[in-house]
């Protein structure tokens, strides 16, 4: 039995494993998967010595307990929470030591959504297809943790961070999503774009890993029926037939056969990861498709 590995004692709401993903397999139907808040688990590996696109653990809602059987260092970012060692409060966003069988509690964020927790060495699970990443869609990569999970640890590289907290963006108070219109927007009224661009949306408890489901006004069609499935990427603006928005996040599906009425810009997304249900959206119309 290895030394270096993670006993996971409280596995919380839903806790996975997430590296950067596995991109360039969409022709394959395979998502891209991947942690949704990309920033914050680059930012919790560089804390305890990882590489950028090492396995973190990525929490929801309500955080997770682990217990390694040797020495690590690990750190805690994305959503703000409290952090424990064997019952003590500890820094979240720094790097903390945590001795062998101490017991680490990742609690309830007090804002946002998601928890990144990196160890030292990176959480060291089979990669499929080049990533260690949980896919809900697909189902590629480790389940989804329960109570009792095993997860093996690499070793340790460089020496963790010398600081005392590092600066994170705060969970949005309102989501501020950018768009470019299209490719589909002709399947739907101008009242409709008129409508995404300047009313309120809010996020719906329904959100998750594969979409951010919105609340609000609907959008009209001027074409009915559907497509024929096609291609859809990451941060595609899908209008199902409620008339209500999606926003694909990281295990979205590669084809879909509802028409997209615009696309978020990329850098606009970790946000989104931490929008907890009922925070406000507006998405901000950035410019129209080329020649139109």
């Amino acid at each position: 039995m290895t030394d270096r590995a993670l006993v996971v004692v409280r596995a919380g709401a839903l806790t996975t494993v997430q590296d950067r993903g596995r991109p360039g397999h969409a022709h394959l139907g395979v998502p891209r998967s991947g942690a949704l808040d990309g920033p914050a688990a680059a930012l919790v590996n560089r804390l305890v010595g990882n590489p950028p696109g090492a396995a973190v653990l990525e929490t929801t809602l309500d955080g997770c307990a682990l217990r390694p059987r040797a020495p690590v260092t690990v750190a805690v970012g994305g959503a703000p929470c409290p952090v424990l060692v064997d019952g003590r409060p500890v820094a979240w966003a720094a790097p903390v030591r945590v001795p062998a069988d101490a017991l680490l509690e990742v609690g309830a964020p007090t804002r946002g959504v998601r928890g990144y927790v990196a160890v030292s060495g990176g959480i060291a699970v089979e990669p499929v297809l080049g990533s260690r990443s949980t896919d809900l869609l697909s189902g590629l990569g480790p389940p989804a943790l329960t109570n009792g999970t095993v997860l093996p640890l690499g070793r340790p590289g460089a020496p963790h961070a010398r600081v005392d907290v590092a600066p994170q963006p705060a969970p949005p108070s309102e989501l501020i999503l950018r768009v470019t219109v299209g490719p589909r927007d002709d399947w739907f009224t101008p009242a409709a774009l008129r409508v995404l661009t300047t009313r309120a949306y809010r996020v719906s408890p329904a959100a998750n890993r594969i979409g951010l489901r919105t609340e609000g006004p609907v959008l009209e069609r001027a074409v009915g029926g559907e497509l024929p499935s096609e291609g859809m990427v990451l941060g595609a603006v899908q209008v199902p037939p409620d008339g209500r928005p999606v926003v694909f996040l990281a295990d979205h599906p590669t084809t879909g056969g509802y028409p997209v009425i615009a696309v978020v810009h990329p850098s606009d997304l970790p946000a989104a990861a931490q929008a907890a249900p009922g925070t406000p959206i507006r998405f901000v119309r950035m410019s129209d498709r080329a020649g139109r």
